[in-house]
């Protein structure tokens, strides 16, 4: 009986560990090329490359403030287009996989030359 008892406390305690070890595995990063959906792949210039004109429009945005170029108003409107167009963005790569389609890219990147200038008109007023 007590052999029974501790061959089941055995099994137990191994599928336990194998069931973190597997959700440890899920939560890790993933930095090669086919991140997932709705994640960044850093291997993807599509994907880098809308990262990087987003960031640049954020810098803008908040130099702006800083400066006293634009009202927080102004930024505030301005931030909420930024996250459509990350929202977007995050929806298109949920679709293939953590990567951008370059039909993707450029619709995003005519949504950020629209900011583009918005952001440039609200500083120059």
């Amino acid at each position: 009986m007590k052999n029974r008892i501790g061959k089941s406390l055995l099994f137990l305690a191994v599928g336990g560990l194998m069931s973190v070890g597997a959700a440890i595995a899920q939560n890790a990063p993933d930095t090669q090329s086919g991140a997932g959906a709705g994640q960044d792949d850093p291997g993807h210039p599509r994907v880098n490359q809308v990262d990087q004109r987003q960031a640049n429009q954020q810098d803008r945005i908040a130099n702006g403030v800083k400066n006293g170029d634009m009202t927080p108003g102004q930024a505030a409107r301005l931030e909420k287009n930024q996250q459509r167009i990350q929202n977007q963005k995050s929806a298109d790569m949920a679709a293939h996989g953590g990567h951008l389609t370059k039909q993707e890219q450029n619709q995003l990147n005519r949504e950020q030359n629209k900011q583009s200038r918005k952001i440039y008109k609200d500083k120059h007023q």
